[in-house]
């Protein structure tokens, strides 16, 4: 990771080839100028795909560097929610740009949060076998996670509900900006739900790859630093997506698909999101922090998924409470939620995590944390793990 004045630059290595991940403050107002470099831009086009609950000084930022770039600019709004994230709105984006006859060589310009990036993602995937994504985060949750690591998707209405990103393909992104000052301009409980996935990060940084440890200092650094990451202090903004960005890098050069047969595994970065996932698309009974505030965020989901998982591994034998108190304490701190309203039978939830990716030969795998910032995954026998995982989550 090398700083440059106010802006970091982290490389994610994969088989494939490498890109750049960018780090800093008002990054969206010259990044046309770093993608006409990549791409060239007189005569290009770039098509921009942006969440339509941006504030407009994001969009128009954005829109004003591609064109000042020389790049002709098409784009095409989303709604950021779950139930917009399907093949229905990927198949208008993908009309979209035919109708601009989009060229193999022209970027895709993913603008927002995590559903942005999915659906852009996936759609650059398969337009005419593959067109590049450059993903230009503007939620702290898509900053550390969705923009980073190849992963894109969308979810699959079926008679049973909505299955969380079934349809999807690895498709890495040419590049990522990430321009911190964007994270100002969120909503308190925006904000906060993308902490989640560093408190995630942070649960893993013991793990170690061939270069040595993560990051096994992260999550002390977040408990230190509560605070001023509330404050949205910029330099301490800067530091945690950078750290965060670095973590996952590692893991993803280590393991890019899921299915290295030994060391790093990428799984890790699912811990707490086979339960986070059960969670959130449970129909009907829209799960809360509190029952006015309904429904989940997909990073409370995924706090709430951190404290199951903690429960679960305590259950399992392989961590002590002490860990689940410790993450409690931190989640409530930094103002996540730590107990769920309007949760079916623990059972019946436990049923709904077998459609996760992740299941194997029709056992449930689940990431279990340890003490230490370690984890593993680890094949359930039987249910009784993850129910005493979500009994532990569940308000009375």
């Amino acid at each position: 990771m090398l700083s440059n004045a106010s802006i970091a630059s982290i490389a994610v290595t994969v088989p494939g080839g490498s890109y750049e991940v960018l780090v800093g403050p008002r990054l969206l107002d010259a990044f046309g100028e770093r993608l006409a470099e990549r791409f060239g831009a007189p005569g290009k086009r770039a098509f921009l795909v942006y969440d339509a609950g941006l504030p407009d000084e994001h969009v128009v930022a954005a829109s004003r560097s591609l064109a000042h770039a020389g790049f002709m600019v098409s784009s095409a709004s989303v709604q950021p929610t779950e139930t917009a994230k399907t093949l229905g709105t990927a198949a208008r984006i993908l009309v979209d740009l035919a109708e601009t006859r989009h060229e193999r060589g022209e970027p895709v310009v993913a603008l927002g949060g995590g559903v942005t990036c999915d659906l852009a993602g996936y759609v650059a995937a398969v337009y005419r076998r593959g067109v590049p994504v450059v993903h230009c985060p503007t939620t702290l949750l898509a900053m550390v996670d969705a923009s980073v690591g190849g992963k894109t998707g969308v979810n699959l209405l079926t008679p049973a509900g909505l299955e969380k990103n079934m349809v999807g393909v690895f498709w890495q992104p040419a590049m990522v900006v990430a321009d911190v000052q964007a994270l100002l301009t969120l909503s308190e409980r925006d904000f906060r739900a993308g902490l989640a996935e560093c408190v995630k990060h942070g649960m893993i940084g013991g793990e170690a790859d061939a270069e040595g440890p993560l990051d096994p200092g992260l999550l002390d650094w977040i408990e230190a630093n509560a605070e001023r990451i509330l404050e949205r202090e910029p330099a301490t903004l800067a530091e945690l997506v950078a750290r965060n960005v670095a973590l996952k890098a590692r893991v993803v050069g280590a393991d890019e698909r899921e299915d290295a047969p030994a060391g790093l595994s990428r799984m890790l970065l699912n811990l707490g999101h086979t339960f986070a996932h059960a969670i959130e698309t449970i129909p009907a009974a829209s799960p809360s922090p509190k029952p006015e505030d309904a429904p989940l965020r997909h990073g409370e989901a995924v706090a709430l998924g951190l404290l199951a998982a903690c429960a679960a591994s305590e259950a399992l034998g392989l961590a002590q409470p002490s860990l689940r108190q410790r993450v409690e304490a931190l989640l409530r701190r930094l103002g996540l939620p730590t107990q769920v309203y309007g949760l079916p039978a623990p059972a019946g939830v436990a049923d709904r995590m077998r459609s996760d990716k992740k299941v194997s030969a029709g056992r449930l795998r689940i990431v279990a944390p340890r003490e230490g910032s370690r984890a593993g995954v680890v094949a359930l026998g039987d249910d009784r793990a993850a129910i005493a995982g979500l009994e532990a989550i569940g308000a009375p």
